[in-house]
């Protein structure tokens, strides 16, 4: 039927109904959908391309603050609570039963399931709000490295001592075109050769960075800043003060560095069926965690960091982009500029389902992050705010009390006692990372200036 009225129209309705019988039934998984082909090695490259693409660029500042002895042992404890609570979401998924009860497409879905009421709307608040600000942090960030990429060719040329100023918003734009057209692949289930790309890209950038590091310290060359067991020093870097807001906000870089919650429900929602869903996350969740001037190098790795944000731009928006359509779809079954698919026949590439909505409501959404970038060229002091507001719920609340009520632990064992405990200390660290984050918003808010291109 489906062929038939692509040969007759050049158009389908979303219609799960068309695939009940014959050998089409083979194509779906167990709720109806088409068959989830997502293995661990997919999922990896999706949380390797979140985690990598939101920490890894701010780890050697936020070590720096705290000191080789604090910041090794705060990175491996908030790596450990955040493998931990994924671990408890990723056994979510499926309701009641982690391996054989109902699937959840989405975190608010997981979140419905478990605990319903207005919990429901707060994780919604708290996802779509961070994966909005996530997105335009990305567009700034990438837009920094692409004229980074110019720059060092035009101190190259021209000497260190030249004025190579250039704007970051033609950047932007250029980002944000790119994100017009790998916006409109349809959902997660066909992103996983852009998250294998912008993974191996990060390993790239990442590796690049720790080489020079360990040769510039090694050679004694240039201006290498010492560093102490306690970080920055008082009296000599910073005030007292600045030390304590500083140490505020390298927690909180930290605690988030890892955080993937915004976005683990959906790739899993990706993975096929066996082995069980819970279990190959798990995996991909283990390996996510267990990684760590020639001018042309430079270049090299601020391109790597520019590919790779390409596609973890891609990462935090379609879930976005699936709960608008979602909602809209739910709430105007009968519109027709919502629900139906256009099939377009591309060369080379098959058929490609065009959907109006879909082309209009995610261009959109690019632009507009693309803007807010230009106008706020500073919102990535704002996205540590963002970070302290999501981190809390997102990534231990929600998870260690859909698992309290999953397993029925009961009030006030010992299971129970330390869950509720990991849950207030991570709400403390959240506290306090929103602090040194309002402080270093307000200190950005009076240093900018809005007629001058931003350092880099």
């Amino acid at each position: 039927m489906v062929t038939e009225m692509q040969k007759s129209s050049m158009f389908i309705e979303q219609n799960t109904g068309d695939y009940e019988s014959g050998d089409a039934q083979k194509n779906l998984d167990d709720d109806g959908r088409q068959k989830r082909t997502g293995t661990w090695v997919t999922a990896s490259a999706h949380i390797i391309t979140a985690v990598i693409g939101s920490g890894v660029l701010s780890l050697a500042w936020a070590i720096a603050q705290l000191g080789w002895v604090a910041g090794p042992a705060v990175l491996m404890i908030f790596s450990f609570i955040t493998y931990f609570t994924s671990t408890l979401l990723a056994d979510c998924y499926r309701a009641p039963d982690p391996v054989h009860g109902k699937r959840n497409y989405t975190y608010m879905d997981v979140v419905r399931a478990y605990l319903g009421g207005r919990k429901v709307q707060l994780c919604g608040l708290a996802q779509y709000a961070n994966l909005l600000g996530v997105t335009i942090g990305y567009t700034i960030t990438a837009s920094i490295s692409m004229v980074a990429v110019k720059r060092s060719n035009c101190f190259h040329k021209q000497g260190h001592e030249a004025k190579c100023q250039t704007s970051n918003n033609s950047f932007m734009i250029i980002f944000a075109c790119i994100q017009i057209i790998l916006s409109q692949i349809p959902n997660f289930h066909e992103l996983s050769w852009l998250s294998i790309l912008a993974a191996i890209m990060s390993f790239a950038y990442s590796s690049i960075g720790l080489g020079l590091s360990i040769a510039k310290v090694a050679g004694g060359t240039g201006h290498v800043r010492t560093t102490s067991l306690t970080g920055v020093a008082v009296g000599v870097d910073v005030s007292g003060s600045e030390k304590v807001w500083r140490t505020f906000q390298a927690i909180g870089d930290i605690a988030f560095a890892y955080a993937f919650s915004t976005v683990l429900v959906e790739i899993q929602d990706t993975l096929k069926s066996s082995p069980p869903e819970n279990k190959s996350m798990k995996r991909a969740s283990g390996i996510g965690f267990g990684f760590y001037e020639p001018f042309w190098l430079i270049d090299f790795a601020n391109v790597c960091i520019a590919i790779h944000l390409i596609g973890a731009y891609q990462v935090f928006a379609q879930p976005l982009f699936g709960f608008v359509e979602k909602m809209c779809a739910k709430h105007y079954p009968d519109n027709k500029f919502i629900t139906r698919e256009h099939a377009v026949n591309i060369p080379c590439c098959g058929v490609y389902y065009l959907n109006f909505f879909r082309l209009v409501w995610r261009t959109a959404y690019v632009i507009v992050t693309a803007v807010l970038a230009m106008i706020f060229p500073f919102f990535n002091d704002f996205l540590g705010l963002i970070g302290a507001g999501s981190f809390w719920p997102l990534t231990v609340y929600f998870p260690i009390e859909m698992h309290i009520a999953q397993s029925k632990i009961p009030k006030y064992s010992f299971r129970w006692v330390w869950l509720k405990i990991l849950s207030w200390v991570c709400l403390v660290v959240s506290l306090v990372a929103a602090a040194g984050s309002i402080q270093g918003l307000v200190r950005s808010l009076r240093a900018y200036k809005p007629f001058q291109t931003p350092k880099e």
